[in-house]
């Protein structure tokens, strides 16, 4: 079956592009942080070059607890199930050979942090947002690829749904018209923290209590950031790429749920069966007095509790990412990586290994999930104690956002700086809400931690500041 493409109007900002589609059914933008890949790319990566942008899926998957809602051309059924082995099934019938586009066509979406209930058991302790599905995937026939190295913009499809074909006139046309103006975002409140320096110091010394007892090494401990607002969130997600572009950035228009991504962080790439992780662990703030700046870096690359840390999610995933791969293939590339983001210092390492040919993507993601730098280990202890300790279920934030290609290739992120909007029905006014944590482990300093926690979530408080109809 022929590949049917269309070239569209190169831009280096992508976002000229997907206002063209913004407003349509399940419009996704996985954007490449372009702004910044001379910075921090590396040699032989990809991220920095492509931007992938998606609308108007054939199937989709919605995930509320143990049920999942399969959408296809109008009619609905509930399935339960294991979310990722529904995936791999809807996938199956379309497998199509790799083209020279990293995505032509498949499934894409987000994985929320607490479909891991559906694979290993966890108390019900903290309070869920009924609002946010734990899992939103959609099966995309079409895809618009930019490639910011031969600057170039193309509508891609398989034609695997007859509907593609027979409109396929009128998808072209999508991105032939301006963008529509849109409602102001607004934010109307406050930002308010679900954990008070108090009560993190009290779940910080809980952690601590685990750790001595032997419970386990590290815990990732978060707070909860939400305001309430309305408008369009697309507006908020171009504020954000400004201040604090990064790698592995996205943006989600699902109805009542909007997921804006600033993620820094690689969880899971196979390309034609070699498959690599990027864990993040070791974080420092930027200063705008560069010499300052410098010191914050050197303190992070010399530091021996930060690389302990950044080696215990090595050898996590290492174990994680063999469960898939072929024995003797898993190995660290490259440890302690200095990249430096517009807010933050990180600590990058880098981990590869041979996909099993009888294993998809979707398995090793399986296998992976969580990834282990946003849980701490042994994982599932430390999952238990991020329920029984954070008042609120993390929903969307520390899943993975990213795309399972027809070709069986796959790239997807740690949804790390990654806030979410969503209204009930008919209100026009929503909440936004984010997350900020870091990983505690037995020598860490709760001031320290603390801190960490504002550093991480400093660009979305700016954003936000920017909205904010308060005088400060």
């Amino acid at each position: 079956m022929a590949l049917l493409q269309h070239p569209l109007t190169y831009h280096s900002d992508s976002a000229r592009i997907f206002a063209c589609i913004a407003d349509q059914p399940w419009a996704m933008f996985l954007d490449s942080g372009q702004l910044i890949n001379e910075a921090t790319d590396q040699p032989g990566s990809l991220y920095g070059r492509y931007d992938i942008l998606v609308a108007q899926p054939f199937m989709t998957f919605t995930t509320h607890r143990e049920r999942t809602t399969q959408w296809i051309r109008e009619q609905t059924r509930v399935i339960e199930g294991n979310p990722f082995e529904l995936i791999n099934q809807a996938l199956k019938p379309f497998r199509m050979q790799k083209t020279a586009w990293p995505f032509a066509g498949g499934a894409l979406g987000y994985f929320g942090y607490d479909l891991a209930r559906n694979l290993e058991k966890i108390h019900s302790i903290a309070a869920e947002d009924e609002l946010i599905p734990q899992m939103q995937v959609g099966l995309y026939d079409w895809a618009v690829v930019v490639d910011h190295h031969h600057k170039t913009a193309q509508l891609l499809s398989h034609g695997v749904d007859a509907h593609t074909r027979a409109h396929w006139r009128e998808i072209c046309a999508l991105f032939d018209v301006e963008a529509k103006q849109t409602e102001k975002f607004e934010v109307r409140s406050a930002v308010q923290s679900n954990m008070d320096k108090v009560a993190y110091q009290k779940a910080f010394d809980q952690v601590k209590a685990y750790i001595y007892e032997g419970d386990c090494y590290q815990v990732n401990l978060a707070q909860r950031f939400s305001a309430r607002a309305t408008g369009d969130a697309w507006q908020a997600y171009q504020k954000l790429r400004e201040l604090s572009p990064a790698p592995f950035m996205a943006y989600m228009n699902l109805g009542n749920v909007k997921v804006i991504s600033g993620s820094p962080e690689r969880f899971l790439q196979v390309k034609d069966g070699h498959v690599e992780t990027r864990p993040i662990k070791g974080t420092r703030p930027r200063s705008d007095n560069q010499e300052l700046d410098n010191q914050h870096a050197e303190d992070l690359v010399s530091s021996v509790k930060d690389r302990a840390e950044n080696l215990m999610i090595v050898d996590l995933l290492r174990n994680d990412i063999g469960k898939n791969c072929i024995v003797g293939t898993v190995k660290a590339d490259q440890l302690f990586l200095l990249q430096s983001f517009a807010n933050v210092h990180h600590l990058v390492s880098i981990v590869t290994g041979q996909l099993d040919k009888n294993k998809t993507a979707i398995d090793l993601l399986q296998g992976c999930f969580p990834g282990g730098s946003i849980t701490g280990a042994p994982k599932l202890r430390a999952m238990q104690i991020i329920e029984s300790l954070e008042l609120h279920r993390r929903a969307v934030y520390c899943g993975a956002i990213g795309y399972i290609g027809f070709d069986g290739n796959m790239d997807t992120n740690i949804a790390i700086r990654t806030a979410v909007y969503a209204q009930r029905p008919g209100e026009p006014e929503g909440e936004i809400s984010f997350y900020a944590g870091g990983g505690i482990v037995a020598d860490s300093d709760m001031e320290k931690e603390y801190a960490e926690t504002f550093d991480k979530a400093s660009s979305m408080m700016k954003m936000l500041a920017h909205f904010s109809q308060s005088p400060d």
